[in-house]
């Protein structure tokens, strides 16, 4: 079993689902393989001014979420087309530095979207990442910077879209007898955690039948 989170750093809904994704690892640990992988938003998709982003902030935190917290929109430059790739990028650096866990994109998504950390500029984003890792932010923001990194945070970003899908967070959840459900926009861990037991009973079911009748005659 293998489950797949794709997520953008900086975006507020993945910041909502990342309790159901700790909760879900915690849940199925030892029985799924869990991984995240970067879901580049292009720069239209972003809010175009600070009021824009409270305002989107409000619904999902406030309305959707019934979040105590307002979340800080002082990351993001006023004006539409602006960039902010470096926040992934160093998020995904991290991993090969051996950071493949949770930590320090989470401290890149905090310091955006609760101190307002201008983390789309590559030496605040290194910075952080930095004293998350201990790794020195030259050493990050190189490897962010590098050809090599970027082939590989386009292929898992085209990947995300070869699920025909939009919205993140997105959740892909596959197993061993080929089933795959997709999630997208989804940030609640109750509708994952059914579809998982569910795949999980069918492979229980498979691994039994394999025992009583043993492999399938060739064809």
């Amino acid at each position: 079993m293998k489950v797949t989170y794709y997520l953008e750093t900086i975006s507020s809904w993945c910041h909502w689902a990342e309790p159901a994704w700790a909760e879900l690892k915690a849940r199925y640990a030892g029985r799924a393989h869990f991984e995240w992988k970067i879901a580049l938003m292009r720069a239209e998709d972003f809010p175009v001014s600070r009021s824009q982003a409270e305002w989107f902030y409000r619904r999902s935190g406030g309305t959707v979420m019934h979040s105590p917290v307002m979340l800080n929109a002082g990351w993001l430059n006023e004006g539409s087309g602006s960039n902010y790739e470096a926040a992934s990028l160093v998020a995904e650096a991290a991993k090969d530095f051996g950071f493949v866990d949770d930590a320090v994109r989470l401290a890149i998504t905090h310091a955006a979207v609760f101190e307002g950390k201008s983390v789309g500029d590559f030496a605040v984003a290194a910075a952080v990442a930095a004293k998350a890792s201990g790794v020195p932010a030259k050493k990050l923001r190189a490897r962010a910077e590098s050809a090599a990194l970027r082939a590989r945070v386009e292929a898992s970003t085209a990947e995300f879209f070869s699920h025909r899908i939009t919205q993140r967070p997105a959740f892909v959840i596959e197993d061993r007898i080929g089933d795959k459900v997709v999630f997208s926009g989804i940030v609640r861990a109750a509708p994952i955690a059914a579809a998982i037991d569910a795949m999980l009973s069918d492979t229980a079911a498979y691994d039994a039948h394999d025992a009583h009748f043993g492999t399938p005659p060739p064809r």
